[in-house]
């Protein structure tokens, strides 16, 4: 099969779309406006440093990517904690985006290891569903100030392909609550593909059910294909990740499973760097079924904002600091694309 194209050199958002949009950022921004430091301007600035500059058209981190598009297949089993009904037995549509980690969207994909998968969910009763979600199932930092600095200490040197390594250290130092990213990241090598990797919560979100009980929860997309470690050669091909995930949609559906796990009583439910341990309560609540693939300049995802507070009705926020920083940081990276479409 010869390899597709899968980078185009633009990647802008309708007009039409554009002006409903920024109607919508005054509220989405709102969080930052109250935050003493720093915004999400600040925050989203700093993202465009460490990719060497704006890319215009393209988000401010996960730049490369590719849409999907399947159904969620829900068992009902998590009706007990929520009472969302996106979660009733059934099917619900589905559209999402692959993407690695990374400001440049021609970088290539052994530079993005980390990856992540962001879904919308929509049903008949207008009830939405946004997900995003990381392979690293902590985040590095547990405040908006922790992760402006440390993209700061990221932002290229001068002539170089990487950071300082002397403000690099400088800034693990002073976040020792970065170590369980570091240790998950050198025990967990990239895997070959998209298909094969998990994808998890990374915070926690509060769950409702019809009886008004409340639970704390993560979940994961835990992968049907087992998992494979990336080869040398897949290594050496900058758009491996794209072409691999259509290589196997031409063999079938891939499939994950959405697994919900319960926090104990005094576990950590505003920390994204702390990891609740191993045995806790999980729910099969449901198999994603991805069986379309399209350019990330052509498909449905082009224009989704996929917020990750964009919650149906019986999930809720935890009070993590950072879900109110990347809410914010991800319309105001919208909006950048917004007024560059603009501009042309």
């Amino acid at each position: 099969m010869k390899k597709p194209s899968l980078l185009k050199n633009s990647h802008r958002l309708p007009l039409a779309l554009a002006a409903v949009v920024v109607a919508g950022l005054g509220a989405w921004l709102l969080p930052s406006f109250y935050s003493p430091s720093p915004t999400a301007a600040k925050i989203v600035d700093e993202m465009e440093a460490v990719a060497g500059g704006a890319h215009p058209g393209f988000r401010r981190n996960h730049a490369k990517g590719q849409c999907i598009s399947g159904h969620f297949e829900s068992t009902g089993n998590a009706l007990e904690i929520s009472r969302a009904s996106l979660l009733q037995p059934g099917n619900v549509p589905l559209i999402g985006r692959l993407s690695a980690a990374g400001g440049d969207p021609a970088q290539a994909d052994a530079h993005g290891m980390i990856r992540s998968m962001a879904l919308r969910l929509a049903g008949d009763d207008g009830e939405t569903w946004y997900m995003a979600m990381n392979s690293v199932p902590v985040f590095p930092v547990n405040t908006p100030e922790g992760l402006y600095e440390q993209l700061r200490a990221s932002i290229p040197e001068y002539g170089g392909t990487g950071p300082d390594p002397k403000k690099m250290q400088a800034f693990k130092s002073a976040h020792p609550e970065m170590r369980p990213f570091e240790t998950w990241l050198a025990a967990h090598p990239g895997s070959s593909g998209f298909d094969n990797t998990a994808y998890y919560s990374v915070n926690a979100f509060r769950m409702t059910n019809a009886q008004g009980q409340v639970h704390f929860v993560r979940w994961s997309m835990v992968p049907e294909a087992p998992y494979k470690p990336m080869t040398a050669a897949e290594s050496s091909d900058p758009d491996f990740l794209a072409f691999g995930f259509a290589t196997q949609l031409e063999q079938g559906p891939v499939r994950w499973h959405l697994m919900i796990t319960l926090a104990d009583p005094g576990d950590v439910t505003t920390d994204a760097t702390v990891r609740w341990p191993e045995g806790r309560r999980q729910i099969d609540a449901g198999v994603l079924v991805i069986d379309r693939q399209q350019s990330q300049v052509e498909g449905a995802c082009r224009d989704v904002d996929f917020n990750p507070l964009q919650l149906p009705a019986g999930i809720g926020p935890s009070d993590d600091p950072l879900l109110l920083a990347r809410e914010a940081a991800y319309a105001e990276s919208h909006r950048r694309r917004v007024e560059e479409e603009g501009a042309h």
